[in-house]
């Protein structure tokens, strides 16, 4: 019994609490947690450690991994193979992709590997980390649990102004035309929106190449909208004051009233569970797709086109440069 399960963006909102329940429900797993920040200095980094200082017999490891750095996302990829092959580390149970970025307050930023940053963070780090490790799950095989949301969908995002679209030119995503001068709120949001098309597309594809390798078909995949986080930090990063303000006095304290409207709203604590239980395998066990909570759903129709998403498939593995060598599907990425 037991293995590892990579948590990325593992002191957020979400991840705090979804290490509680892991650590609470499933303590023969090794819990092998990332963070852009590992210092005591970062309060939320601080807010896990005080989480796990609550276990003390856990098998637990955090360590530093900034998704906005390709080559730090290859080299980690990398250890924690190598870990795994020494026995340091549990072969592979389940990959959470949680971690995210977004702004919408300020210009598009790109990474050092000169890609938008939102898109990058959301869709293209874990990319190319899932590909890496793909070949480090035990033989019962696995779960990689993706993030996605409602905002992939047009006319579903609250704060949505120019509608997810995947572009017929796929460089867009990475290096997007910027507005003169910049809607930040809208551009920003359409940065965000279209990551989440992209992972859910990108799922998708990953599924059916799991599927038709005999030596990885054990491993699942799927992309859930863990809904509307009332009180999610991300209502308050980088975001307009308007909006950290409706966050903190409009929509936390009115949560129950408006979940009467939108039965996704929920706390971040039990969105986390849902996906503690997803990436162990006990929701939906063996299930593939796209779930909302955990209902399995449908996707917006964009998203389940599948040329283009053959298409961002190859364009992905390009983007973040990994190639056959580097991945155990035995399948081309060119």
């Amino acid at each position: 019994m037991g293995g590892t399960i990579l948590f990325t963006g593992a002191n957020s909102s979400l991840a705090i609490p979804a290490v509680r329940h892991l650590l609470t429900n499933y303590s023969d797993y090794t819990a092998l947690l990332t963070v852009r920040n590992p210092s005591e200095a970062d309060v939320n980094t601080k807010k896990l450690r005080d989480t796990i200082s609550l276990f003390p017999n856990a098998k637990t490891s955090i360590r530093q991994l900034d998704l906005s750095d390709l080559s730090a996302v290859h080299d980690f990829s990398s250890t924690v193979a190598a870990e795994i092959v020494d026995g340091k580390l549990p072969p592979l149970a389940s990959i959470v992709c949680n971690a995210y970025y977004w702004n919408l307050s300020g210009n598009a930023e790109l990474t050092k590997d000169g890609y938008d940053k939102t898109f990058q963070v959301n869709h293209l780090a874990h990319a190319a980390l899932v590909l890496r490790l793909l070949g480090q799950f035990g033989s019962e095989g696995g779960r990689i649990v993706l993030l996605g949301s409602d905002a992939h969908w047009p006319g579903k995002g609250s704060l949505e102004k120019y509608p997810p679209a995947i572009p017929i030119d796929l460089e867009l995503l990475v290096k997007p035309v910027q507005d003169k001068p910049t809607d930040n709120l809208g551009r920003g949001f359409e940065k965000y929106s279209n990551s989440k098309l992209a992972v859910i597309m990108w799922m998708y594809a990953l599924n059916r190449h799991l599927e038709n390798d005999t030596t990885l078909s054990k491993i699942t995949a799927v992309a859930i909208n863990p809904g509307n986080l009332s009180d999610s930090r991300a209502l308050r990063t980088n975001t307009p004051q308007m909006l950290a303000y409706m966050s903190k006095f409009i929509i936390s304290p009115l949560r129950p009233l408006l979940r009467l409207k939108d039965p996704t709203m929920r706390t971040a604590a039990e969105a986390g569970i849902d996906v503690v239980d997803l990436a162990m395998n006990k929701a939906s066990p063996g299930e593939r797709g796209y779930f909302t909570l955990l209902k399995k759903d449908s996707s917006s129709p964009d998203s389940n086109d599948e040329e283009k998403q053959k298409e961002l498939w190859i364009k992905s593995a390009e983007w973040v440069k990994v190639t056959n060598d580097d991945t155990a599907l035995k399948v081309a990425l060119e």
